[in-house]
């Protein structure tokens, strides 16, 4: 089968296409036959060196995958052999071929796109985890998130919809905040434009936020704890500014903050299965509903995964960027 590869310098111009054998689905696994493979950002960092995979996972690039399935590993009742679906992998995505836990796929939301099914679970998955089981988001409460008009930002604008809280979002520009408005959010903050921390402030009338979900870290860490109400949780998931900064502490103290995080990659089977069935069962039917959007923001042919990872570095996309691997 054919594969995204890339060289040890871990550059863009390192990408290229190789040949290797077709992965066996072993027990409780599906090999699925991949159409199209979500570009993510820990791709780019896995690439760079900065995020190698977890014992045991693919060393390909590729954290989710839509297609068709093309054979059942020992044990798997729930889908069949032609069946199309979307499926969280802990790598090997980038690849015509692609082995997933049989527990980790879902089928195909009535109506939409393989491309656009492609560009679910990662994002999907990693913000019901840290938004409702970590950040324990509700009805009635107010979060704040970072990046906005990421992947992962847009989902989390459609989760708090969903879920019924209020939601506010920084980005970089006007025309991402205009577009995250459009999407769901009820307020959005160019943090070009001035210090986001007093805007937020303005705008919640002084209280602040109850969650914060943060992909950014470094100074961002004590900006946010000034922002949260008594007993709210910070949860961060990335440390695009870096993992380290001088922190106070007392504030935590005495609001009774929670400060959390996770990755989802090196997480087990079980539980991401579990999160697996949270969104089968609450997330699913309203996507297939249209109560739930999605953003596709590019595709790009298989040969082109260097521009795609280019682009995601440039940051100038709004949502998500795919891969066709098969035309």
């Amino acid at each position: 089968m054919k594969y995204v590869s890339y060289g040890s310098e871990g550059t863009p111009e390192s990408m290229g296409l190789g040949e290797c054998a077709a992965p066996v689905p072993g027990p409780g696994e599906i090999l699925i036959e991949v159409h199209y493979a979500g570009v993510n950002r820990p791709d780019v960092a896995q690439r760079s060196g900065r995020y190698p995979p977890p014992p045991g996972a693919s060393p390909i690039l590729g954290l989710e995958v839509a297609g068709r399935v093309a054979a059942l590993g020992e044990g798997v009742t729930e889908w069949r052999v032609g069946e199309q679906v979307t499926a969280l992998v802990p790598g090997g995505g980038y690849a015509e071929y692609c082995v997933a836990p049989a527990a980790h796929a879902l089928p195909i939301p009535a109506g939409m796109s393989l491309a656009d099914a492609a560009s679910l679970p990662e994002t999907w998955f990693t913000v019901w985890a840290n938004l409702i089981d970590i950040g324990r988001l509700k009805a009635g409460e107010r979060l704040l998130v970072h990046g906005g008009s990421s992947g992962i930002g847009l989902t989390a604008i459609q989760l708090a919809n969903h879920v019924g809280a209020e939601v506010i979002v920084t980005v970089g520009s006007e025309e991402k905040a205009a577009f995250c408005r459009a999407f769901g959010a009820d307020t959005a903050i160019n943090y070009r434009s001035g210090d986001f921390v007093e805007a937020v402030k303005a705008v919640t009338g002084g209280e602040g936020v109850d969650v914060v979900l943060d992909m950014v870290g470094g100074s961002y860490l004590q900006k946010n704890v000034r922002l949260l109400r008594r007993d709210g949780r910070l949860v961060m998931i990335a440390f695009l500014e870096g993992s380290k900064t001088e922190f106070d502490f007392l504030p935590v103290m005495m609001k009774r903050l929670t400060l959390t995080g996770s990755t989802m990659r090196p997480r087990t089977v079980a539980e991401k299965a579990a999160i697996r069935n949270a969104l089968r069962d609450n997330i699913w039917p309203a996507l297939a509903a249209g109560k739930l959007k999605n953003h596709l923001f590019a595709t790009f042919p298989f040969a082109e995964a260097a521009d795609a990872h280019r682009l995601m570095e440039s940051s100038r996309h709004i949502g998500k960027i795919v891969l066709q691997v098969r035309p």
